[in-house]
């Protein structure tokens, strides 16, 4: 066990040495400062700019920011849809795959938009190379690149500025961030192994050939299987924007776990550490463009305590193993169930609890052979979304949270409430309240739903893990992480369609509220520092947000939890079937 949790105290300590570099290079991207990419890539953005007729100058107020937003994404849906409806007759399609159906097409296209990447279908035989290049790679940017751009609006909102020009910080979150950062990371990938070509199936001899029963002409012969035939494709261009996006969406069915897309614990650590990289840094970013490196410290520290804690759970749930098979086989072993043994225990687990809390989606090993509290651990970070939080969102439902700790703590002490110079009055309230419930709404109607009516969930399993493959897939689309129990039958009429409005719900809603609470703050008057006003950037006040962090995501979901995780790991304990 030791070596596990040296293997994941490592990869924790790295990422904080990434946080504070990279975290300042996005503040300086993001407030217009020079960095070291501008003199090549000015004159391109400057013509775009010009092409596109866009006003650099302008900032928006909050409804034509939000306005841009929905209108550019509704532009980018619809080329990405109609390439992946009618890719047989398009290029670039060495393995000859046929048209998907309209609804597999329709939740593909509006899965990778909304930057969640949840896959109802094998990748390796739905979509060709040209659909895997020309409409998911360009939504993966995209997506990333939107959330990233309402991250930073909210930031100046908050602070009193105004949010900005979205065009402006779309592209620069695409030419200053995404696409040097994913070339530099595809590069590695390639050097690693990962394929990057545009062949078709490459056919390998086998190592140990076997033999099977064939019938042909109602007689049965034996056949000896000597070769195979493999998917290889442009897989290392997808997988650093894959991971650096927070996308998840693989080339690949299993994702990560496969050795195509994650040969080697090195790939797997630099995956790790691509799919923290932003939601991370962008906490020190905030407290950077706040002029108070402090307070972005005490945020990024209060989320980093819960994160280790939740990788603590589910690290101890999964070394211990399942207690029905150490009793069968009479000595305590880890879960190996449905993980690589290139990467053990140890980088399945860290690796579960970062992708769920980034809301990346992406998996090193199959979350539904999890162990019912790993299983939980990973439910409650899609149901929080702030450990780390998603694609520029993260930072923003953060700073919610913040928000709804400084007006509770007012209510108790008597004072109206203020945030970074602003009082917290009704209207913030509200908007607040209005991101928060979103969330549990579109996840437990839809799933009420499907365990209503007969015949449509898909359910694997009829116990308490059934439920909860169920809830899973209707958090991981409302969280826009991707990320599956794929023991469930989701390749359906029923999911492909149940899931595009929680897709479209959990994304855009909370985007627009998030930019209206913003707009709102920038144009209020800020009252002076007092020595009474409340301050924020202390541990002390890092614990209140914790606390309010986890009660309120307990207070929520805890029905959910209890008659899911929490009672498939009672019926373990008790040597019942799981």
């Amino acid at each position: 066990m030791h070596s596990g949790l040296l293997q994941i105290a490592v990869t924790i300590a790295l990422m904080v040495t990434v946080v504070p570099v990279f975290g300042s290079y996005l503040a300086r991207v993001f407030q217009g400062q020079r960095t070291f990419l501008d003199p090549v890539l000015d004159p391109l953005d400057d013509l775009l700019y010009k092409f596109c007729g866009v006003n650099t100058s302008e900032a928006m107020a909050w409804w034509p920011y939000a306005r841009a937003v929905l209108v550019s994404n509704l532009a980018f849906f619809v080329p990405a849809w109609l390439i992946l409806l009618f890719q047989a007759a398009l290029p670039i399609n060495p393995t000859g795959v046929t048209n998907p159906a309209w609804d597999t097409a329709l939740h593909t296209a509006v899965s990778f938009l909304t930057n969640t990447d949840q896959q109802h279908y094998s990748a390796e035989t739905t979509y060709s190379h040209c659909s895997q290049m020309a409409s998911l790679t360009f939504l993966m940017f995209v997506s990333a690149a939107t959330g990233l751009a309402v991250g930073i609006a909210f930031i100046r909102g908050l602070l009193g500025r105004p949010l900005g020009n979205f065009y402006v910080d779309l592209t620069r979150s695409i030419t200053r961030v995404l696409l040097p950062l994913s070339m530099f990371g595809a590069v590695i990938f390639l050097s690693q192994g990962v394929p990057q070509t545009l062949s078709g199936l490459q056919t390998v001899k086998m190592v140990d050939p076997y033999t099977t029963d064939v019938a042909q002409d109602g007689k049965r012969t034996t056949s000896t299987v000597n070769e195979q035939k493999l998917f290889v494709g442009p897989l290392a261009s997808m997988e650093s924007i894959k991971e650096l996006g927070e996308n998840g969406g693989g080339s690949l069915g299993v994702n990560s776990a496969h050795p195509y897309e994650n040969p080697n614990p090195f790939t797997n650590l630099l995956q790790i550490l691509l799919l923290l990289a932003v939601p991370t840094s962008l906490i020190y970013t905030f407290g950077v463009m706040a002029g108070n490196k402090k307070q972005g410290w005490v945020l990024f520290g209060t989320i980093l305590i819960l994160f280790v804690l939740l990788v603590g759970v589910a690290a101890v749930s999964e070394f211990n193993g399942n207690p029905a098979v150490n009793a069968l086989l009479g000595t305590q072993n880890p879960n190996f169930e449905g993980q690589e043994v290139r990467f053990g225990w140890a980088q399945s687990v860290l690796f579960a609890v970062s992708t769920t809390g980034t809301m990346t989606g992406a998996v090193n090993a199959m979350h539904d052979s999890l162990t019912p509290i790993a299983g939980l651990t990973t439910l409650f970070n899609m149901f929080l979304q702030v450990i780390w939080g998603g694609q520029g969102t993260g930072i923003a439902y953060i700073l919610v949270f913040l928000l709804i700790a400084v007006f509770l703590t007012g209510l108790m002490v008597g004072r109206t409430p203020e945030l970074f110079g602003r009082k917290i009055e009704q209207q913030e309230v509200a908007l607040a309240s209005v991101i928060f419930l979103i969330h549990p709404l579109v996840i437990l109607i839809p799933t009420a739903l499907a365990l209503a009516i007969p015949g449509v969930s898909g359910i694997s399993n009829p116990g308490f893990h059934g439920l909860t493959q169920v809830v899973y897939e209707y958090t991981s689309a409302g969280a826009n992480n991707g990320s599956g129990f794929e023991g469930l039958g989701d390749a359906t009429l029923w999911w492909n369609l149940s899931t595009v409005p929680v897709l479209l719900l959990g994304r855009f809603a909370p985007i627009v509220a998030l930019l209206a609470l913003a707009g709102g703050l920038s144009k209020k008057k800020p009252v002076p520092e007092t020595p009474g006003t409340l301050r924020t950037d202390t541990p002390l006040f890092g614990v209140v947000t914790a606390g309010t962090i986890l009660i309120l995501g307990a207070l929520t979901f805890l029905p959910v939890l209890v008659l899911g995780p929490l009672a498939e790991f009672a019926a373990d304990l008790a040597g019942k079937a799981f």
